[in-house]
């Protein structure tokens, strides 16, 4: 089911290639995910023709990296990703994160942004900004615990729920993840310069409106928050109503991005 194509990553996924597509979206997971919870939006979006070369991001700890060591610390994970994402770079790149993912394609917004390679946005689904202070353990919960609050909030497919033998081998990594979520420490005085458009369940159990509109402040570029029907996990149920935006503004950050600098005020272009 996973193609990659003639590009070599332990990092990246892609399911559809686009080859032609103007922008290439890079979709990071939620906490215990994999990049296969992207595939039917991969799908979705290969069908509805949209304009991008969607790649997931495959965290290690699980399906063909279930071997490999879980990374603990977001800022770790964010500055690997972003080295990697460096192949990819062949064209514009825009990301796609859900709740634990949109903390961390902020993070890695803001890598690329410092390497001279600004996003042309950032979708942040699911996921209060990063500077609202939580405090939370889950990670901290025994394996029963952990389960339980998995099962509170329904992050993890109800098959794996069925099956006590492979919830149980996916726990470490279910645990690295909310390890690096909830120690994670939002630094100050950093804001990205792109738009971010936030997306949000209106019965979301983890996110309240508040939370996904302090988003705002984390940019110059301007921020737009979208509440969609639908809990935490909203994102496959909603693949029409989302899919629509993502087109929407993947056009409108190209625009803006290919328009021309408007000149100082009292300054003559080309002075």
């Amino acid at each position: 089911m996973t193609a990659l194509n003639e590009k070599s990553s332990r990092w990246i996924r892609r399911f559809h290639a686009a080859d032609d597509a103007a922008v290439r979206l890079v979709c990071l997971p939620h906490a215990g995910g994999s990049a296969t919870a992207y595939f039917p939006f991969s799908r979705a979006a290969a069908e509805a023709g949209l304009d991008a070369d969607v790649i997931a991001v495959q965290y290690p700890g699980r399906q063909d990296r279930r071997g490999e060591r879980c990374f603990d610390e977001l800022a770790a994970m964010a500055d690997v990703i972003t080295e990697d994402l460096g192949q990819w770079s062949d064209r514009p790149v825009a990301l796609f994160g859900h709740s634990m993912g949109a903390t961390l394609g902020y993070e890695v917004a803001l890598r690329l942004q410092a390497r001279g390679a600004r996003p042309l946005g950032l979708f942040a689904s699911a996921c209060p900004a990063p500077s609202v202070p939580r405090t939370e353990y889950v990670h901290q919960l025994d394996d029963d615990g952990l389960i339980a609050a998995l099962k509170e909030i329904s992050g993890t497919d109800s098959a794996v729920f069925g099956d006590d033998e492979l919830l149980r081998m996916v726990l470490p990594a279910i645990r690295g993840d909310y390890t690096a979520v909830e120690t994670y420490r939002h630094e100050s005085g950093r804001e990205l310069d792109c738009p971010i458009h936030v997306l949000l369940g209106a019965d979301d159990p983890v996110v309240d409106l508040a939370e996904a509109g302090a988003w705002r402040a984390r940019t110059t570029g301007g921020c737009a928050v979208e509440v969609l029907e639908g809990g935490h996990f909203y994102l496959n149920a909603q693949l029409d109503g989302v899919l629509t935006t993502v087109a929407a503004r993947l056009r409108d950050w190209r625009e803006e991005a290919l328009a021309p600098a408007t000149p100082e005020p009292g300054r003559v272009v080309g002075e």
